[in-house]
Formats: structure tokens, sequence, C-alpha cells
């Protein structure tokens, strides 16, 4: 099972949000830096596409755990609702094609 980590003390903001995804995942230079372009990026990790360095099997599940959770969801709850959502939001999308989930979301 793929595993990426980011490190939710070093996320004091949305820009340090999307600097710290785009490291981890490997996002391209031209990666939108917003939860559109963040979602678009994940949405497609079964596929050739190379929006980032991650590429999955048929059933497999990328693992995103980020950790130092309960102070980020103190100081940012805002963006843990939208990572949340936006989580659910690509899985639902697999759903939509009969595909099993793509992402498990996890606060360490």
């Amino acid at each position: 099972m793929a595993t990426v980590q980011l490190a939710g003390d070093r996320i004091t903001d949305w820009d340090s949000f999307h600097t710290e995804s785009a490291a981890a995942f490997g996002f391209p230079d031209f990666y939108g830096r917003n939860m559109d372009a963040w979602v678009d990026c994940l949405s497609y990790l079964r596929d050739e596409d190379g929006m980032c360095k991650f590429r999955l099997k048929p059933k497999e599940v990328l693992t995103i755990e980020i950790s130092h959770s309960v102070d980020l969801h103190k100081r940012l709850p805002d963006l843990v609702e939208d990572v949340e959502f936006c989580c659910t939001a690509i899985n639902d999308r697999c759903e939509d094609y009969d595909e099993p989930p793509v992402i498990a979301l996890v606060w360490k």
C-alpha cells in the first residue's frame, strides 16, 4: 500500500499546505495551489497522467497520513474540513466509475 506523509506542524496556512502537498505528492510545476487543483491531481492516481509521483494498481489505496493532527484541527479547522471533504469527493468520483476508493485519510 502506498503512503504519503504530510507534516501537520509545518502546515500553518493554505499556502504552506499546498507547498507540503506539492512536495509530498510530487505534483507538477503547473500545480494551481488550490483545492480544485489538489483534487484534480489526486483524482487520477490509477491513470498514467503524471499528475503526481504515485501510480496505483487497480485496487490499491493511497494512505495520506497527516501528523500533528490534534494541533492542526485546533489551528486550522477550515483546512481540515476541506481536506476531508476533498478526499471524500475523490473517492466518490471513483465510485461514479465503479472503481474502489483511492484515498485513505489518516490523522495522526
